[in-house]
């Protein structure tokens, strides 16, 4: 006769018996004494339900530290969303000081501006101004920054403007190096994507070489800008045509997406704007934001 399933059946029936001896407990409890329940309760808290009850433990301070993280990450952004907005205040309050300053050494001949962006499809690279023609803005006025060009107007209206900044395809200016020895144009090379956009000073003269950070400003020659506006600085030779002609990509010194106060040309005042910008910090402020 086989034994083996023996072992299994008594475990089965020990079992079988415990449950229905706590059954019967736990119906006969409600009804007994007052201390006899807390002396139950005590010894179920420690044997039986001790596992329930550790576990009811660990999932309340799970929740608390749940809820403690949420508060903190809430502190925290919080925290950053003030720091954010704090260093753009401090931007802003740094452009307008250099605005301001280089409208001092502009005179009457430039005029103040904010500029606006449409936001619309098709329109990254054109801006409006908050100033027309009633304060004396014409079409092909320059636009400016304290760091330098950033590109001219397109359209008049009575109080405001359409300008075109140099991402523009159709951006074109006379340049030269500072020194006056290379003279070229410089214009718009678009790249696959927006960020990939590059100015590039085209048909310089082979005899001519360009050094590696030199200074490149609008030339005044055309008459659509006038001369002496920083626009960027030599980075690279772009390509070399035969032994006649080079161009040069360049490292521009203003990032028209991050501009929000220009200064207009409101009237013709001569062909040379140099003073403004040259022997000046503003050249220095220029150089350390095509830096970063």
């Amino acid at each position: 006769m086989p034994y083996g399933p023996e072992p299994q059946t008594s475990g089965a029936r020990r079992q079988g018996t415990l449950a229905a001896v706590v059954m019967m407990a736990a119906l006969a409890v409600p009804y007994g004494p007052q201390g006899f329940q807390q002396q139950v309760a005590l010894m179920l808290q420690g044997s039986a339900l001790a596992p329930f009850i550790a576990m009811q433990a660990r999932l309340a301070e799970g929740r608390a530290r749940a809820e403690q993280i949420d508060f903190l990450q809430a502190e925290l952004d919080s925290l950053i969303a003030e720091t954010a907005t704090q260093a753009a205040l401090a931007d802003e309050n740094r452009e307008l000081r250099e605005i301001l300053g280089l409208g001092d050494r502009a005179g009457p001949r430039f005029l103040a501006a904010t500029v606006l962006r449409p936001g619309t499809p098709g329109s990254e690279s054109m801006f409006l101004v908050d100033v027309g023609a009633e304060q004396g803005i014409a079409e092909g006025a320059p636009v400016v920054s304290a760091r330098g060009l950033v590109g001219r107007i397109l359209e008049v209206r009575p109080r405001s403007a359409v300008g075109m900044d140099w991402t523009h395809p159709d951006f074109r200016a006379s340049g030269m190096l500072a020194d006056g020895t290379a003279f070229g144009l410089v214009e718009n090379m678009r790249g696959e994507f927006r960020e990939e956009d590059r100015l590039m000073l085209n048909g310089t003269a082979y005899h001519e070489t360009a050094p590696r950070g030199g200074l490149v400003v609008t030339s005044g020659l055309g008459g659509v800008f006038p001369r002496g506006i920083p626009v960027g600085r030599i980075d690279a030779t772009a390509e070399v045509q035969g032994s006649w002609r080079k161009s040069y990509w360049l490292q521009p010194l203003v990032d028209p997406g991050a501009v929000t106060h220009v200064l207009v040309e409101t009237s013709a005042g001569g062909s040379d704007v140099t003073d403004m910008w040259m022997g000046d910090a503003a050249v220095a402020v220029a150089d350390s934001a095509a830096a970063r």
